[in-house]
């Protein structure tokens, strides 16, 4: 019982710390985006910093209305200090203006941390949902603003020629920070699998070590064809964003309260599979991934095409295309082959019925397991059942999409 004890003591130290380093990492991340932008502005590059603030500010206002829609959809459900406190003075909507919505859920967050962490307890199923909102929002940061970013200032380190040791070596970090957002939700939706105690670090592992290898080759072949190209790379994205969207409106999404604002869920979609593959339904998975990866592939031989074409005419291109253009294909082919590593022996398939309709037997046999299993955590067990609305069903939804 002792063991038990301290398994569950650390598990909320861990989690009140990761809550905190995110929310520090955050603002870090902000920090870091003016420093880049007042940089290009001390240096006269004025295009691209035009390009960055675009970035900064789409993606810190899509965020906050995906924020706004969500919190409109469970008004009635917040249960922190802070959250209730800003919905009875009506603060809600004049913090998503301000571009503060995001702050907001993060401090809702740390409150239910803080109090698991100083009180021993678990208020797991009050801020699961909590939690795992705030991960998409961060997922969707991602693919807004980061992994367009990397693109971004690759290319320009590309066409300065400035490529060194120290500069790939932040390009890999800056890509493996994408995969670990990525493989952190995937983290975060274990707690509706049924056989979730089954799970390991391992599989997140796994997970990581797939996307890494994929979104590696994917960023670094748009960042080669902006920066022999930099007048097309608008018109690539805008073409394959369309006909990505429309394979997500294909799909029948069911994301988003209002069919309406589905559409926008649906944008976002296609703007995460330009990067990376994120799964939004349950049929044929197989044959989808087939295709979506078949179709990256064919377009990153593409852009590694014209940039090999174009790169013989920059005499000082220090970047030698017949050992690019291979070692970039070689980890996209290794990539796929760790995702069938990852789908054949690391996947935990989830009961779509079990993940959508948790019923009282299921959490009993939950809490038995836990009791003879010293692996598994309190938080590994508590899902409440409540009605499938707002926050409830976008969770579950994404779940058995995610699992399935």
């Amino acid at each position: 019982m002792v063991d038990t004890q301290e398994r569950f003591t650390l598990s909320y130290l861990l989690k009140y710390l990761f809550t905190l380093l995110g929310l520090l990492l955050f603002l870090l991340d902000i920090a870091l985006d003016i420093w880049t932008v007042v940089s290009f502005y001390q240096d006269g590059a004025y295009v691209y910093m035009a390009v960055m603030i675009f970035l900064l500010l789409g993606s810190s206002v899509l965020l906050q209305v995906f924020s706004w829609l969500w919190y409109s959809d469970s008004l009635d459900k917040i249960k922190t200090k802070v959250e209730k406190f800003a919905n009875q003075h009506l603060l809600i909507n004049p913090l998503h203006f301000l571009q503060l919505g995001v702050y907001l859920r993060y401090a809702g967050v740390i409150e239910t941390s803080t109090r698991d962490f100083c009180h021993r307890t678990n208020s797991f199923r009050e801020d699961m949902y909590l939690y795992q909102d705030l991960q998409m929002l961060c997922l969707f940061e991602t693919f807004f603003e980061s992994a367009p970013q990397l693109v971004l200032m690759t290319s320009i380190i590309l066409q300065r020629g400035e490529l060194e040791l120290i500069t790939g070596f932040k390009i890999l970090t800056s890509a493996a920070a994408i995969a670990k957002s990525v493989a952190m939700y995937h983290r975060c939706m274990r707690v509706y699998l049924p056989e979730k105690c089954k799970m390991s670090w391992i599989s997140t592992a796994v997970y990581f070590l797939w996307n890494l290898l994929v979104i590696i080759p994917r960023v670094s072949a748009l960042a080669l064809f902006c920066s022999v190209l930099p007048c097309y790379i608008t018109a690539h994205f805008l073409s394959w964003w369309m006909l990505l969207v429309l394979a997500a409106w294909s799909q029948k999404t069911n994301y988003m309260k209002s069919p309406g604002w589905e559409w926008l869920f649906r944008a976002a979609v296609g703007l995460i599979w330009y990067f990376c593959w994120f799964n939004v339904s349950k049929k044929s998975i197989k044959v989808k991934m087939a295709v979506y990866y078949s179709l990256m592939a064919l377009d990153t031989v593409m852009l590694l095409g014209f940039w090999c074409w174009k790169v013989f005419e920059y005499a000082g291109c220090s970047l030698n295309p017949y050992v690019v253009i291979p070692t970039l294909l070689g980890l996209y082919v290794s990539g796929i082959l760790v995702k069938i590593i990852y789908y054949k022996w690391f996947h935990p398939n989830g009961n779509e019925k079990k993940i959508t309709e948790p019923t009282e037997e299921e959490n009993l046999r939950r809490a038995k397991t836990y009791e003879m299993d010293s692996d598994c955590t309190p938080e590994d067990i508590d899902i409440s059942e409540q009605p499938f609305t707002g926050v409830h069903q976008r969770s579950r939804t994404m779940a058995a999409n995610f699992y399935f």
